[in-house]
């Protein structure tokens, strides 16, 4: 292990000179304001030596009396050169091409960003975006993107469940910057743990997504990226209540400690007291619940030595109260009394992220990532108990540099993940432990033109999957102007926690079986898929306006799934897969800034999900075929002198049908027929911005008042053999509306 980490510390670098120089790449908008460019090529002409701009639109580049000609590029934009005759800092503004409009500046002034540069499939949502919703956790962050499904998991828990590509999210890697974060334990509810107003951007890989953050990814990768206390508000608050009477405060608190540290207070509560029932079934339409969620963040940066590091300490609080209005905890649970349920979940998190970036040597740097957590969830449904307590263990080391040139890039490092779980459904215990070590090596290659590919392995032994090897690739090529063609392809491999990852088995009367008895989780082999997938985006004028389109297909093909079988209403089986199961996912998206202010985003998305249930291989479940997307967005201009304006947003979802699992075998009044109907549901927000630091919001969740019949199968007879809470494909409350308010103090 010493020597390993030793070669990976020395690995040979070049270095060029202890001179540099260093600057900003910008561009300017139709307001002629200056806005930092991200990815920018900066190299010295007839050289190998060159750099990208980050976030921020800085860079840094060696120099010595050899090199003249500074070259900075972007594609859309005219490329630009600029002679040095002394280490110097370099301001850089690059005009945009007239034959290609300015379609990459629009990207990326959009609430969602897609690159145009990178290998992978990977856009950015913005807190601008998160603020077109209410957007209350992370599982309420994906309404306004097309790319993301949401739907209610069950009737009676409020559970989110969001789906990539056709896939659930334990087929998805979360992560918390880069540290995975919702796995385990957590899958059902730990989206909701997140607050939004966390959130600084959100990125979302599809397809294989890169072997450093580990091998468990299949359909794609979600990485929360969290506000800084060096550049978040010192002070932020956020008000919000809604007519079904769910009440939520935010606040932020943050200050600079000294020259170099700086940390915050972030304050997250939200509960919901009041008991509904607009479908008049005799359940709560969603969950009674109270939470606290607080999070004290340490940040040290000293640039002069190139150090950054960040210390996290979370804390949860999570209790939710669900079943038939008439439930009591205090006298009616273990009885037949009232079909009800308590969920209380505690967690604790530690992590911490140390990086360096040699100063002198920008390119090489070293990162180190390490986490821990304790999460326990005390939890009953009707009369099945279900208790589950994880502490997990994740730490890395990342190693980064160059081979020869900036144009060969590589990452390098090492990981170790351990995870002890006690879990207890009724009386049975499936306690277990799971230990991981994994290398990986990771390399980048980008011509600085038109292509660039990012391929790695990683090799990992774990204690109950084996040793394996998990290859990714992925890969971009510019054809011609404000265009990107991508592929990827890639293996992945994972432990299904068959009961924490489907919690809603246990608000039914179906009896729970595991059909195989002979692999190391729960008897079931681990689950392994391999995802191939092809991606297009081009970016045009439109009417002298700026547009782009975006088509991309994905498969998913399982080598063995471990199947949740719900065909027989009285069971739920799991399985290991004997024949096929597959997810192919088409989307096509268009973005189009229609007039100053106003965007609009269009997408259709078709599914073709099927697996092997026994003999018989059928479509997914609550899966729909095909679905319609719509948003737009206005913002009124800012007048001179003034900072007040409005915004606007409507969203439109459009689901067809779905096919509910078999219930043929049901008495006639508890049999639903083969497919559900075509749902829509219009979401719409008005927000008054008085000035930078004051602004109200005013919004509407479904304000066309949809709502499924029936949602509770057997809602008359909970202690019957038919009673099943998983068969919902639309809304079960019906309109929503909500008011809040946000002040900030910069």
């Amino acid at each position: 292990m010493k020597k390993i980490i030793y070669i990976l510390l020395m690995l040979p670098i070049t270095i060029f000179s202890q001179d540099k120089i260093s600057g900003m790449v910008m561009e300017a908008n139709e307001a002629n304001e200056h806005l930092p460019l991200f990815g920018a090529n900066v190299y010295w002409l007839d050289t190998t030596v060159g750099t990208t701009s980050d976030f921020d639109g800085n860079f840094t580049i060696p120099y010595n009396a050899s090199y003249k000609k500074l070259v900075v590029s972007y594609v859309g934009f005219k490329t630009d050169t600029i002679t040095i005759t002394k280490p110097q800092k370099v301001h850089v503004v690059l005009e945009a091409k007239s034959e290609l409009g300015e379609v990459t500046v629009t990207s990326r002034k959009q609430a969602t960003a897609k690159s145009y540069l990178k290998a992978a499939n990977t856009f950015t949502v913005s807190s601008k975006e998160l603020l077109k919703a209410a957007c209350c956790n992370l599982s309420e962050s994906f309404e306004t993107n097309p790319s993301i499904d949401v739907n209610f998991a069950d009737a009676v828990t409020g559970t989110r469940q969001i789906k990539m590509l056709g896939l659930t999210s334990p087929y998805l890697l979360i992560a918390t910057e880069n540290i995975p974060s919702i796995r385990g334990a957590s899958q059902a509810f730990g989206l909701s743990f997140i607050p939004g107003t966390w959130v600084e951007s959100i990125q979302i890989t599809k397809g294989a997504g890169s072997v450093v953050t580990g091998f468990e990814s299949i359909a794609g990768q979600i990485n929360a990226e969290l506000v800084k206390p060096s550049t978040d508000d010192k002070f932020y608050v956020n008000l919000y209540g809604a007519s079904n009477t769910r009440l939520e405060l935010n606040t932020h608190f943050n200050t600079k400690v000294s020259e170099k540290w700086d940390t915050g207070i972030y304050v997250h509560g939200n509960m919901h007291n009041e008991k509904h029932d607009v479908n008049d079934d005799g359940f709560l339409d969603m969950p009674l619940y109270n939470q606290i969620n607080l999070m004290n963040r340490w940040q040290y940066t000293n640039q002069e030595k190139g150090l950054v590091s960040f210390v996290n300490f979370k804390f949860l609080n999570d209790e939710k109260q669900t079943g038939e209005v008439s439930f009591d905890p205090e006298t009616d649970r273990g009885t037949t009394n009232a079909w009800g349920g308590e969920i209380d979940t505690k967690r604790y998190e530690v992590s911490a992220k140390f990086g360096y970036v040699n100063p002198e040597i920008p390119w090489q740097s070293i990162g180190v990532q390490t986490a821990y957590s304790s999460h326990e969830q005390d939890s009953y449904f009707g009369l099945n108990d279900y208790d589950i307590k994880q502490n997990s263990l994740y730490t890395t080391i990342i190693y980064s540099s160059i081979i020869s040139d900036s144009r060969s890039k590589f990452k390098t490092g090492l990981s170790y993940t351990y995870d002890h779980y006690d879990e207890v459904v009724n009386t049975i215990d499936y306690g277990r432990n799971e230990a991981d070590f994994g290398a990986f090596f990771e390399y980048a290659y980008d011509n600085l033109k038109n292509l660039n590919v990012t391929a790695g392995i990683r090799v990992d032994s774990h204690n109950l999957l084996g040793t394996f090897i998990t290859p990714r690739v992925h890969a971009r090529y510019t054809p011609w102007g404000k265009s990107a063609l991508r592929a990827s392809f890639g293996r992945g491999k994972r432990s299904a926690s068959i009961f924490a990852e489907n919690q809603n088995i246990f608000s039914t009367s179906r009896s729970i079986n595991i059909l195989n008895t002979d692999g190391n989780i729960y008897g079931l082999d681990p689950e392994i898929a391999w995802n191939y997938g092809v991606s297009f985006l081009q970016g045009f004028n439109l009417f002298n306006r700026k547009a782009d389109i975006t088509v991309d297909y994905y498969k998913t093909d399982f080598q063995n799934q471990v199947v949740v079988d719900y065909e027989n209403p009285q069971e739920v089986n799991f399985y290991n897969l004997e024949g096929d199961s597959y997810a192919n996912s088409f989307q096509a998206e268009f973005n189009y800034n229609a007039f100053e202010g106003f965007d609009m985003r269009l997408a259709y998305k078709y599914y073709d999900v099927q697996t092997q249930y026994g003999t018989e291989k059928l479509e997914k479940p609550l899966v729909p075929k095909n679905r319609f997307f719509a948003n737009a967005s206005y913002e009124t201009a800012i007048k001179e002198g003034k900072t007040g304006h409005w915004k606007m947003d409507a969203t439109f979802n459009w689901l067809g049908k779905q096919r509910f699992s078999s219930t043929a075998s049901n008495p006639t009044a508890y049999q639903l027929g083969e497919y559900s109907p075509t749902i829509g549901t219009l979401n719409l927000q008005v927000t008054k911005v008085f000035s930078p630091k004051f602004e109200v919001y005013l919004g509407g969740e479904n304000v066309t008042n949809v709502r499924q019949d029936n949602p509770i199968l057997g809602a008359d007879d909970p202690f019957g053999s038919n009673f099943d809470t998983t068969l919902v494909y639309g809304p079960i409350y019906g309109s929503n509306y909500y008011a809040g308010l946000r002040f900030k103090i910069q």
